[in-house]
């Protein structure tokens, strides 16, 4: 009587794996044991797994859009900084809103789609006990990710042109004038050196992350760091909370690897040994790919790295690159204003009449009158080429009015539009002429067609960060 043998056929989804896993099992060291893993930690690496790749795969046309619309004959650093950054957005991230829990809508619905796709994978696999080797392969696409996006937040800190130094109309500005966000990103461009250390402990804890053995120590970093600057993000409202959380995730994600031999060693201080997967790269294919991801890194920061520097050495992004009318540059009381040919006193509340004005070393006139200023609520992170369009210095903050002028230096004219997105329409034709080293009289046509006579005095005003605080200084 023969016995009978049973016979499992494998699913559709092991026949599928099966060369996959094949090919990933080649990086293990010969001797090396895979423990079983608990039923909970199989069916939450499978979610990550799924979640972490949805938002980080290119897998989204948007994302090609990006890269089809690059001008990479004239690539510009930012080109580099949002596709590093970018995640997929089921839903386009302008269409929703920039500030709340309403930005986290796309990782809702990747969760959705990851908790799905787990139960199915949890289905058609239910004889896996562990997934070692795949773990291993996720912590280096995630390391990779991390590392990259770090490196482009640290070169534009390390050159300082993610927070510019503050503008003189950012120092005639009522501090409640100011949006949250712009208060943080005035206090900290205020100091260059500090800003430039930040973008320096980012791009070391990259390095960290790149290399494998390391990678517990660039975590640390960025929990130090980073940690905080989700805080930041958070508390001040300054529209980078996707990314600083995605960060912090991602840190979190490879920190739990070493957490229990951390525990054992640390805290019960017990001899410990590195229970872990040493790669070996004999295989041609595999060794190809691990010497093709380096190089595309490494070369990946010197681009960026060059990039930046040219734009903060010859054209910061952020700053309009128009030179301002020669000698202008500094604050000025209105001495005296002429509406319609009748003057006007200095007055807080006139809607007409002028109270200061400030001309920026560069193409920009500010004027402060009490009139009020429709909020540009963005960034000011976008890149553009006319100086116009440059709306950093205006965005996230009310209380003056910003305009660009365009200086006919031979026939002493100046066309002037506000920079407001919401006041484009508020155009100035004005003649100038300096009397002396300390006044601007400018007549002309204001935003109203109304004709203007207005006598400017330059105030020397001094600031307690330039003068400093080791001798007396008069206010």
């Amino acid at each position: 009587m023969s016995e009978t043998v049973s016979f499992k056929a494998p699913t559709p989804f092991e026949r599928w794996f099966q060369p996959v896993n094949s090919r990933l099992q080649k990086i293990v060291q010969p001797g090396y044991e895979a423990k079983p893993w608990k039923p909970a930690e199989v069916i939450l690496f499978r979610f990550f797994f799924l979640f972490f790749l949805l938002l980080i795969l290119p897998i989204d046309w948007k994302f090609y859009r990006e890269v089809w619309a690059i001008n990479w004959a004239h690539l510009h650093f930012h080109d580099l900084f949002r596709l590093s950054k970018y995640q997929t957005q089921f839903i386009a991230q302008d269409k929703l809103p920039a500030y709340g829990i309403g930005v986290f809508t796309n990782w809702g619905i990747a969760i959705l789609v990851a908790a799905a796709g787990t139960a199915l994978w949890t289905k058609l696999d239910k004889t896996k006990k562990e997934y070692n080797v795949l773990y291993y392969w996720l912590r280096v696409v995630l390391r990779y990710k991390l590392a990259i996006v770090l490196i482009t937040y640290g070169f534009i800190k390390l050159f300082p042109l993610q927070m510019p130094y503050p503008s003189l109309s950012d120092l005639q500005t009522n501090y409640g004038d100011y949006f949250p966000w712009k208060i943080y990103f005035q206090t900290t461009g205020i100091a260059p050196k500090y800003q430039s250390f930040l973008g320096f402990v980012e791009i070391l804890a990259a390095f960290l992350l790149f290399n494998r053995k390391t990678v517990t120590f660039g975590v640390g970093l960025i929990f130090g760091f980073i940690g905080n600057v989700a805080v930041v993000n958070g508390f001040y409202d300054v529209g980078e909370l996707i990314t600083s959380t995605f960060i912090v995730l991602v840190a979190s994600f490879l920190f739990i690897y070493d957490i229990p031999r951390l525990w054992h060693f640390l805290v019960q201080e017990l001899p410990t040994k590195a229970n872990k997967l040493v790669p070996r790269f004999s295989d041609k294919k595999l060794k190809a790919v691990r010497t093709t991801g380096r190089v595309a890194f490494l070369l990946f920061i010197l681009l960026f790295g060059y990039k930046t520097f040219d734009n903060y050495t010859h054209d910061p992004y952020k700053v309009p690159k128009t030179a301002g009318l020669r000698d202008s540059y500094g604050f000025y009381n209105v001495k005296e204003f002429v509406l319609n040919h009748d003057t006007i006193p200095y007055s807080n509340t006139d809607p007409n009449r002028w109270q200061d004005v400030i001309f920026e070393k560069w193409s920009t006139l500010t004027i402060k009158v009490n009139r009020p200023v429709k909020i540009d609520f963005s960034s000011g992170e976008k890149v553009a080429e006319k100086d116009i369009d440059r709306n950093y210095e205006l965005a996230g903050l009310a209380g003056r009015h910003y305009f660009y002028y365009d200086a006919d230096t031979v026939n002493h004219t100046l066309a002037l539009q506000n920079k407001n997105i919401h006041h484009r329409n508020e155009k100035l034709s004005l003649q100038y002429a300096f009397p002396n080293d300390s006044t601007i009289i400018l007549n002309g046509i204001n935003e109203n067609s109304d004709s203007i006579h207005v006598v400017l005095n330059r105030i020397n005003k001094k600031y307690m960060m330039f003068e400093g605080r080791r001798r007396p200084v008069k206010i």
